[in-house]
């Protein structure tokens, strides 16, 4: 006998039987328990094939694409990653490198400009002291001019002391004479 056979003699069987027995759940009636069994092996066997033949490699294929993508993503990021380090490490260097210039430069120039100030100072200096040697001469010969004039400013202020004091006035020759005498004491 063949399976389809069988199945419709079991059908055939299992509903006289139901016919005869109306009472109760067919599902605990055990003259039924075989067609029950061979339906579910039927059942089982035909969802696992068609699982098995469409459902499941579709599942896998996606799977698959993904772990695949991810693993692409993970490869792109890992990637990025070292071009971000060494990206970061030539910025780092060339900030160094900078830095390292700007102290050089700065350097140079504080020397150039203390090397302008030293020389400005210098001119500044010589300068100073040229204007400083020419008030001193000037100063001096002021002072000869003043001592010289001293003699003729006492002289006219003592005779103008003595007509005051004596109301009479002494020439400026006597008044001269006088104090000529007065200062050799």
């Amino acid at each position: 006998m063949t399976i389809p056979a069988l199945l419709l003699a079991a059908a055939a069987t299992a509903a006289a039987e139901g016919e005869a027995s109306k009472s109760g759940l067919p599902q605990l009636d055990p003259s039924t328990f075989m067609p029950q069994l061979i339906w579910l092996a039927i059942t089982y066997g035909v969802l696992y094939w068609a699982l098995s033949t469409f459902v499941l490699p579709r599942i896998g294929r996606a799977i698959d694409e993904r772990r695949e993508r991810i693993q692409r993503d993970i490869d792109e990021a890992e990637r990025l990653k070292a071009e971000t380090d060494a990206a970061i490490a030539d910025y780092e260097k060339s900030l160094a490198e900078a830095r390292t210039r700007a102290s050089s430069i700065a350097a140079e120039n504080r020397d150039k400009l203390n090397a302008e100030v030293d020389a400005e100072r210098a001119s500044v200096d010589e300068q100073v002291n040229a204007k400083i040697a020419e008030a001193e001469q000037r100063i001096q010969t002021m002072k000869q001019s003043a001592l010289a004039q001293v003699n003729d400013i006492a002289a006219d202020t003592a005779g103008d002391i003595v007509a005051k004091l004596v109301g009479g006035s002494a020439s400026a020759d006597e008044v001269k004479a006088a104090l000529n005498a007065a200062a050799g004491e």
